[in-house]
């Protein structure tokens, strides 16, 4: 089957599973059991397109896709975002070292501010991370 086969249904369930992979499940069914019928749409929007169709992509890499986030809510200063999408990272195989590095090269491109506001967010997922595991 194709992706232009797939039914809207489908794309979503592939997209929640992906979601679920990356973000953990208790994130994502926080996030949903939260979902009021004014957030509903947003929420269906962002399984199904960006989980269903952009990250289910054999375009990139998941590690890659995740490092790519990073650098870009770094660059939007979106906090919470960020975290999540470090966690995702460490899911996804990323490296300490390499989340460092993306989170340097923003600081020449974005701004130091930016930056420093990422690694701090950063360093205390990655400790979370050590403390879980």
């Amino acid at each position: 089957m194709t992706d232009r086969d797939k039914t809207r249904e489908q794309i979503f369930e592939e997209g929640l599973a992906v979601r679920r992979e990356v973000l953990g499940a208790a994130h994502v069914d926080a996030s949903l059991g939260a979902t009021s019928e004014f957030s509903r749409p947003i929420q269906e929007l962002v399984t199904e397109y960006c989980w269903g169709i952009v990250w289910t992509s054999d375009g990139l890499e998941r590690k890659t896709r995740s490092l790519i986030n990073i650098a870009m809510l770094t660059a939007l200063n979106r906090s919470h975002e960020l975290a999540v999408h470090v966690r995702g990272a460490l899911t996804n195989g990323a490296t300490e070292a390499e989340i460092q590095e993306v989170l340097l090269q923003t600081a020449i491109y974005v701004g130091v501010p930016a930056a420093l506001e990422s690694f701090r967010i950063a360093d205390r997922v990655v400790k979370e991370h050590h403390n879980a595991g």
